[in-house]
């Protein structure tokens, strides 16, 4: 092996370790970014309020976790983000190659809306990351988490689980000034 040989497989053993390590971080990051989202999903609320004898108990628990769906074309459908009359249709290929279109709303009272659709989507286990393109011009981003998610009623509830996309950062205003930005898109049948 001469000397430009040696140089040349030692180049390709130090680009082989860095894209492992660019690999290894960027499932990290997907890791994390998974977590950090569906963590602000879950939910928990327990209140006792007694008047004048009278015991009123309110309980409202959820409970989420990543969907990881045996085959990556499953997550294809139509989601719709109840009483916001925000939706998103999903197609997702069996090689996972993802195209989507959806509506937001632009007004508090959720009656006029922009269309957008879904360019470099792609998913790494239950996240989803893509560019909402507008129709009517501008982009931004879209990160969202397929979810399972469980609500019980009462602390002995065995609980309703619903499966959906749950997504941060697109703020949507309500009537009355109130914004979230969190908004869960769930399946429809």
């Amino acid at each position: 092996m001469n000397r430009f040989t040696t140089l040349a497989v030692g180049g390709v053993v130090a680009l082989g370790s860095i894209g492992a390590r660019v690999a290894s971080s960027q499932q990290s990051t997907a890791r994390e970014r998974t977590r950090v989202i569906v963590a602000s999903f879950n939910k928990s609320k327990h209140a006792v309020k007694e008047r004048h004898g009278i015991r009123v108990e309110k309980y409202k628990e959820i409970r989420s976790e990543p969907a990881i769906l045996p085959h990556v074309r499953d997550y294809s459908g139509s989601y719709e983000a109840e009483g916001l009359g925000l939706s998103l249709e999903l197609r997702v290929d069996e090689r996972g190659n993802v195209t989507g279109n959806g509506y937001d709303s632009v007004d508090d009272n959720q009656t006029v809306f922009r269309e957008f659709a879904l360019r470099n989507a792609r998913m790494d286990g239950a996240l989803l990351t893509a560019t909402k393109v507008y129709k009517s011009g501008g982009s931004e981003p879209f990160e969202g988490v397929f979810i399972n998610s469980t609500s019980f009623g009462s602390p002995g509830d065995k609980g309703h689980t619903t499966f959906g996309l749950g997504v941060l950062g697109h703020t949507v205003m309500l009537a009355g000034g109130v914004s979230i930005d969190r908004i869960f898109y769930q399946r429809k049948p």
